[in-house]
């Protein structure tokens, strides 16, 4: 199938301009952009969607672009905003671009030689130009009545409060700017991008017809939800980034395999290169057994494979599995340090393990697990309670240094879900 196709069959075309006529262009190998602003130093799972896309494109023989916005992110994109960004200054985007360009080479092939991917920053073409020379040669195509028409900026506008400063409205024309100048030097003929950016993917559509007498095209992707309403790639705890040291191997495999049911095929589609045949066979084993979990376990391995490589994903599913009780035999100390801090932590003296040891009783109500020795004998009588995934039948159990993890730890498990670790200092 074609790209449209497969983009078609994924749900991932929100809209486009001149689809007809984008469909006889791309039967033959085109250039695309997507852009994103490095308004952080690691992208998040939200970004995903358009860079996978364009990974896609590049799968079928088009040649991608990656444009960083070191540029447009000095200004900040009023698209989906209530409020206005905080400036960064020019030493923190650069500094973001390089920590980001790292995550893209795992999301689009750099190296080979028939359509390398590009990855260029905007500010290369931008910083250059004078304030008077961009309103005298770029400005003066727009009209104000319509750029304030546009949904980024009228909902700004709407709202008295928060409003839109002159900075955040030229927005906009730096965008169209971008999508000229790439119509110009790289015969770039689509710019891709969530929803949101249609006001912005179509100003710079208009820029290049009237600078260059060129028709390019624009194709927006939908802007993820969750089925219940929740904003995709954030949890309580935050956004899932891709950079291991803000989100960890472990935490990103959980953010997948927690999907919603109702989501789980939907999120295959967005974000993996499985098949439609072996998509639609997940799909039916997930009709047939939710409680097998198989298509969220596909889904967590394919995306967690993708940002992190097969071996972390390994770790983070036998991390996992700790905590399903799974056996610690020949663990590795980086697995096991993937679940604490996942659970409740309690230290202890490390002298406390010396000799004869802490009785379990004891060690169990310190730990919190038992409000009290006379019922942490009864959990344990009655089979409640494990010692490093293994199930402790005697209340005269004492646990000494030999009892220790890496020399470090202790995991106790009571019932089936409540964990702690307990660390010897």
């Amino acid at each position: 199938m074609s790209i449209i196709d497969e983009l078609k069959w994924r749900g991932l075309v929100a809209d486009c301009t001149d689809a007809a006529e984008l469909e006889k262009k791309i039967t033959a190998p085109i250039t695309l952009y997507c852009g994103f602003d490095p308004t952080a130093d690691s992208l998040h799972a939200g970004n995903l969607v358009p860079l996978l896309a364009l990974r896609r494109f590049q799968l079928l023989g088009h040649h991608p672009i990656a444009v960083a916005g070191g540029a447009t992110g000095s200004i900040g994109d009023p698209s989906g905003k209530t409020a206005e960004r905080q400036l960064l200054t020019k030493e923190i985007l650069d500094r973001n671009i390089a920590s980001v360009k790292g995550q893209l080479a795992k999301l689009l092939d750099f190296e080979t030689k028939q359509n390398p991917a590009r990855l260029v920053d905007n500010a290369s073409w931008t910083q250059n130009i004078s304030f008077l020379d961009f309103l005298r040669d770029i400005g003066k195509h727009f009209s104000v009545n319509q750029m304030v028409a546009k949904e980024s900026v009228r909902a700004r506008m709407e709202d008295r409060e928060a409003g839109i400063s002159y900075t955040e409205f030229s927005y906009m024309l730096l965008q169209a700017f971008d999508f000229m100048v790439l119509g110009r030097d790289a015969n770039c003929e689509l710019q891709i991008g969530g929803s949101d950016q249609w006001g912005n993917i179509t100003a710079g559509i208009e820029l290049t017809r009237k600078k260059l007498g060129k028709q390019v095209f624009g194709l927006t992707l939908p802007l993820i939800t969750n089925t219940d309403g929740s904003k995709f790639g954030k949890t309580a705890a935050g956004a899932i980034w891709l950079d291991p040291k803000r989100t960890s191997v472990y935490k990103f495999y959980q953010f997948w395999i927690n999907t919603d049911d109702r989501d789980v095929i939907r999120y295959l589609k967005y974000f993996t290169f499985l098949t439609q045949a072996e998509i639609e066979a997940l799909e039916k084993a997930h009709a047939e057994n939710p409680g097998g979990r198989t298509a969220h376990k596909a889904l967590a391995k394919a995306a967690t494979d993708l940002i992190h490589g097969e071996h972390a994903t390994t770790e983070a599913v036998r991390a996992s599995e700790i905590l399903f009780g799974g056996e610690l035999k020949d663990v590795a100390e980086s697995t096991f340090n993937e679940i604490v801090g996942e659970v409740p932590t309690k230290e202890i003296e490390k002298s406390k393990l010396e000799g004869a040891g802490i009785p379990l009783l004891e060690l169990l109500v310190q730990a919190g697990l038992c409000p009290s020795k006379g019922q942490a004998r009864k959990d344990i009588e009655g089979g409640g309670v494990n010692i490093n995934n293994v199930r402790e039948a005697s209340a005269t159990r004492t646990l000494t240094s030999v009892d220790l993890l890496f020399g470090k730890h202790v995991l106790l498990r009571k019932g089936k879900k409540n964990y702690v670790v307990v660390t010897a200092r």
